[in-house]
């Protein structure tokens, strides 16, 4: 029996892109007025300590990223690090940084709900914007983590601009956080697509190839050029289809589709532990987790997911 004989139900509606819901107003011509923000009697917190974000229940069933200030401060939210995520309107949103120490009593307490941001994520345990401003809290807390030191004379930095920049007080240096862009692609032939297999990987997964933008390197350069050493395959145009926040811990992916110019796959073993063209009737399968080898697609909230469906619908996604 062929995979086009069994069944591939249809897609359904086109899921939400994860991390790409974000709503506030940075306000970033208003962070100098970041005391009056922390003052603010309407301001709303999250609380993070490392990869644990710090969810509140809310009844049935439903969770909250988002706390009074107040509350996110008494429950050990740090705010000497505080950033500054946006604007609701004219309501402050902030993220606190919480040591390991006051995440492990907040564990303790049934109100409450600690878990990862991938969790989150995969199992929509928050509104889409609500996920989006976890995304900028968790990459933002992250770059603070790794910057805490001059990299030009080694002084300890303070913090300025509402969380978005560290300023040396000995050589004046300032520092702010960056955007690690990473290429992800779907490369195609007529009816078959290329994907990927990483050890690292949840058994049965496949997925796009990607990888890390060099110096010097356009987009659609790196995304040529991470095939061919991942996969073997030479590729031609290149068509970009969308993007999407990635914190872990700061980049961003940008997402194509790419046209084969070869089809011999040669994998870079360190890399991949597989590789291999799937038909589009077989991609589908993997989509709706009908895959009689039991070979899934990643979920809906990743940028992958959205290109492999583009490709089996043959049409873009929505606009972000």
């Amino acid at each position: 029996m062929s995979v086009s004989d069994f069944d591939a139900a249809g897609l359904g509606e086109w899921p939400a892109l994860g991390y790409s819901a974000f709503r506030l107003d940075r306000a970033s011509d208003r962070r100098a007025r970041m005391p009056e923000f922390l003052a603010d009697p309407r301001a709303q917190a999250c609380l993070i300590a490392g990869e644990t974000v710090v969810l509140a229940r809310a009844g049935e069933g439903e969770q909250r990223a988002l706390m009074p200030f107040a509350e996110a401060v008494a429950l050990g939210g740090r705010t000497g690090e505080a950033c500054l995520l946006g604007l609701d309107g004219e309501v402050p949103h902030i993220v606190l940084p919480l040591h390991a120490a006051s995440a492990a009593v907040l564990a303790e307490r049934e109100e409450f709900l600690l878990t990862d941001l991938r969790s989150i994520a995969v199992q929509g345990l928050v509104s889409p914007p609500e996920l989006a401003e976890l995304a900028c809290a968790k990459a933002m807390l992250a770059w603070h983590a790794r910057r805490s030191f001059c990299s030009n004379c080694g002084t300890r930095l303070t913090v300025g601009e509402a969380g978005w920049r560290r300023e040396c007080p000995h050589c004046g240096a300032q520092h702010f956080p960056r955007t690690d862009p990473v290429v992800i692609m779907l490369t195609i032939d007529g009816e078959e697509c290329l994907l990927g297999r990483s050890a690292r990987f949840a058994p049965g997964v496949w997925s796009c190839l990607a990888g890390f933008v060099e110096p010097g390197e356009t987009f659609e350069e790196a995304a040529r050029r991470e095939t061919l050493e991942e996969a073997g395959i030479r590729t031609g145009a290149a068509r970009y289809l969308c993007s999407q926040p990635w914190p872990f811990p700061m980049s961003v992916m940008i997402g194509f589709h790419l046209q084969a110019a070869s089809r011999e796959i040669r994998i870079d073993d360190v890399e991949l532990e597989g590789a291999r063209w799937f038909h589009r009737d077989e991609a589908r399968l993997l989509l709706t987790r009908t895959h009689p080898d039991g070979l899934v697609a990643p979920p809906p909230m990743a940028i992958a997911h959205h290109l492999l469906r583009a490709f089996v619908e043959g049409r873009d996604p929505p606009a972000g």
